[in-house]
């Protein structure tokens, strides 16, 4: 399955939830509770099964992943010992595209996406155009020379709106990591990652 490429907007609409974490999706700050389209307000209350897909696509959307992408990243959390759910969103954080933006050098995960995928981001002193590389603590991150001014990633930086606790990164530099892994409470709040590890228990053995 292809990953979405459409308006971010509407998927956030359908779902009530920010995709970008920033709320700019919503009008003057407030969420609309009707789906897109002229019938959005005909939406009826999900079961069961459909909550737990629903939040699936959601986060999904969030991270920008194709379905085989996240179901992938879900089996491998599941053999990981602890709290699968937290260890599923941890996984989905280490992603490089994911510190990429974390740190700050993207407003968008999809921006941050098309950064590593032009080679424009050395892991360890090599450039690496893999997005799901999983980043280790040991990893240095670095900005190549040729793009440090770039007009995106000036912008981005000096917005300063997707950096967390979690990772560093030193502006002069142009360098940064992954500090350590995140702990849950300083993820979105509004993921409820149970409803995703009941629906891929169904499928993954």
């Amino acid at each position: 399955m292809s990953r979405y490429t459409g308006s971010t907007f509407k998927k956030a609409r359908r779902y009530g939830f920010s995709i970008l974490e920033t709320g700019k999706e919503f009008s003057k700050g407030k969420k609309r509770t009707t789906a897109p389209g002229q019938h959005g307000a005909r939406r009826s209350k999900l079961s069961g099964y459909g909550q737990q897909m629903q939040e699936k696509q959601k986060v999904k959307f969030m991270y920008g992943l194709t379905e085989r992408q996240f179901r992938n990243t879900y089996a491998r959390a599941k053999k990981i010992k602890g709290i699968t759910g937290t260890i599923f969103l941890q996984q989905l954080e280490s992603r490089l595209d994911n510190v990429i933006y974390r740190m700050g050098l993207s407003l968008t995960r999809q921006g941050a996406r098309q950064l590593v995928s032009h080679g424009h981001i050395l892991v360890n002193g090599q450039k690496l155009d893999i997005p799901s590389y999983s980043v280790k603590t040991t990893d240095v991150i670095s900005v190549k020379d040729k793009m440090q001014k770039n007009d995106k990633i000036v912008e981005a930086l000096a917005s300063n709106a997707a950096t967390v606790e979690f990772v560093k990164f030193d502006k002069a530099k142009m360098t940064g990591s992954l500090v350590r892994l995140p702990e849950r409470k300083e993820l979105n709040q509004e993921i409820n990652e149970a409803l995703i590890v009941e629906w891929y228990n169904r499928l993954i053995k």
